[in-house]
């Protein structure tokens, strides 16, 4: 490697963890994230380095170009599916002793939120996140998706009005949260019907991901009785491998079975009830997962 690919790959490795943030935002998906941010690198060493005023500006348009592409190419992949497909999971083991806790939470995207970010259309998605969560100008953005301007800003405020309406307003304290979580995690390990009853928000929303495997898919459970039955009958004999996780900077669990993780649950919890419960058991989300 000579001396200006040295110099060029350090000044990218500055980058890296921002351009992480905006990839998973995009894509819900910390594997096909690192796959954009790499893309982006590759396209770095094609261009002419030396001619880019603002790397960092230049790196985020380039990985929201690759994400788009990718976002489409699913988009089309999934009109036919039935059932709930849930973002890759970011999981750290909760034992309350990790100091990193608090930045994990502060540069978290709750599931929640990603699962009303999945719902957007390609473009929204990019408007939304470049715009809001990164402050990239409305007329960079235009360019990625080939509209106005001004287009683009109505793209990004249809998208927030949909993110504001849908997604839940999640309690901030994860201490609070992990009580409420374990309330939940003892009524099902015990069975107790009532007690879930007592956790659960009367409009909370049970969603399962578990692949590309058709005759497994479920639509989302809602309302707080039909999700405790469902609970009851096919969360209870899990519940006893259930480690407290945090899931996306949130209280949650890893489900842990033959040293291996079965499945990875996030919990919103809004004012001290769970308004919302998702659980990815698709193999190829917990592939990077270990079980300690």
């Amino acid at each position: 490697m000579d001396s200006h690919n040295e110099f060029q790959a350090a000044q990218f490795e500055r980058h890296r963890a921002h351009l992480r943030a905006v990839a998973y935002r995009m894509l819900g998906s910390s594997s096909e994230a690192e796959d954009a941010v790499q893309e982006s690198f590759l396209r770095l060493n094609r261009s002419d380095g030396e001619r880019v005023d603002d790397l960092r500006a230049w790196l985020t348009t380039v990985v929201a170009r690759v994400c788009l592409d990718m976002l489409r190419a699913r988009r089309a992949r999934r009109e036919d599916f039935v059932g709930s497909t849930l973002p890759e999971p970011v999981v750290s083991i909760d034992d309350g002793t990790d100091p990193e806790h608090e930045a994990v939470l502060a540069d978290s995207v709750g599931l929640a939120m990603l699962v009303v970010l999945d719902t957007l259309t390609p473009a929204e998605r990019i408007a939304f996140v470049l715009h809001d969560m990164f402050a990239v100008p409305f007329s960079e953005i235009a360019e990625l998706v080939d509209r106005s301007p001004t287009a683009t800003r109505q793209l990004a405020s249809r998208a927030r009005r949909r993110v504001r309406s849908a997604t839940p307003n999640p309690d901030a304290d994860v201490n609070a949260q992990r009580k409420v979580v374990d309330a939940f995690l003892a009524a099902s390990r015990a069975g107790d019907f009532d007690a879930l009853l007592a956790v659960l928000d009367p409009d909370v929303v049970f969603r399962l991901d578990v692949g590309d495997v058709p005759a497994l898919a479920r639509e989302p459970v809602v309302g707080a009785e039909a999700v405790a039955e469902q609970i009851l009958e096919r969360g209870t004999p899990f519940a006893p491998f259930a480690r407290p996780a945090l899931v996306n900077g949130a209280a949650g669990a890893i489900v842990v079975r033959g040293g291996r993780p079965f499945a990875v649950v996030g919990f919103t919890v809004e004012r001290g009830r769970v308004a919302a419960i998702d659980v990815v058991a698709d193999p190829e989300k917990l592939r990077g997962l270990a079980a300690d």
